[in-house]
């Protein structure tokens, strides 16, 4: 598609916006979750903890975490320690990725309906986007955990599209994870990848995969 054509296309439809990664710059510390909370124990992580957790479930990280460092804490306290960790992050310390608050008002100006889809709680998510003043930006935010779902079903981004009163051929899904992107692509939506080191190894497949690709906010221009 070319970009003079995408760019009408985008204006009559409708934006489904991941967070962690996307909008804010966020994924590398839940990359270092693990080892912040190791730290408030007096642990020092493995330098590969990251690596080993990121493919884990909030339980499975925490029943590794305490077979590999002898942790006298049941499974549901390391889940909610590491949690904690995460949800003080988001309440104080997130910023957004370069060029995010700008695209988000041009979008807005131009009419554009915006809705999130995110794998992160609303705990930690709506606190994030109201301190950095986007939350007013979105008609709804969607939570993967409140709907008892994940991004390799697109049962969120259809959620998200019947919000905004838009069919998926009529929606653009901005994302960072190749999962996210795949699924949202098998589904019928037009996808726009942005750049996240955290999906470094991905990016090439995620070139590929998506309609427009983005190495940040700052060269967004479909609107």
């Amino acid at each position: 598609m070319h970009l003079n054509e995408a760019m009408d296309e985008f204006r009559r439809g409708g934006v489904i916006w991941d967070v962690d990664g996307t909008l804010l710059d966020s994924m590398p510390t839940w990359h270092d979750a693990g080892a912040r909370y190791l730290a408030t124990l007096g642990i020092e992580a493995e330098p590969n903890l990251g690596d080993i957790l990121f493919a884990e479930t909030s339980e499975t990280g925490a029943r590794y975490m305490i077979k590999r460092y002898g942790l006298d804490q049941s499974v549901p306290e390391v889940a909610e320690g590491i949690n904690e960790q995460m949800k003080a992050f988001y309440y104080n310390e997130v910023m957004p990725k370069a060029g995010a608050a700008d695209v988000l008002q041009r979008m807005k100006d131009a009419g554009v309906p915006m809705t999130v889809a995110t794998s992160t709680d609303r705990q930690c998510m709506e606190p994030a986007l109201e301190r950095l003043g986007m939350l007013d930006y979105f008609l709804q935010i969607y939570c993967c955990r409140e709907m008892d779902t994940t991004k390799d079903s697109p049962d969120i981004f259809f959620a998200a599209a019947e919000r905004m009163d838009r069919k998926p051929e009529d929606v653009w899904v901005i994302e960072d994870g190749l999962y996210s992107i795949r699924t949202a692509k098998a589904a019928g939506f037009h996808t726009v990848g942005i750049y996240d080191s955290v999906s470094e190894v991905d990016q090439k497949e995620i070139r590929e995969l998506t309609d427009f690709y983005y190495t940040n906010l700052l060269e967004f221009d479909l609107i």
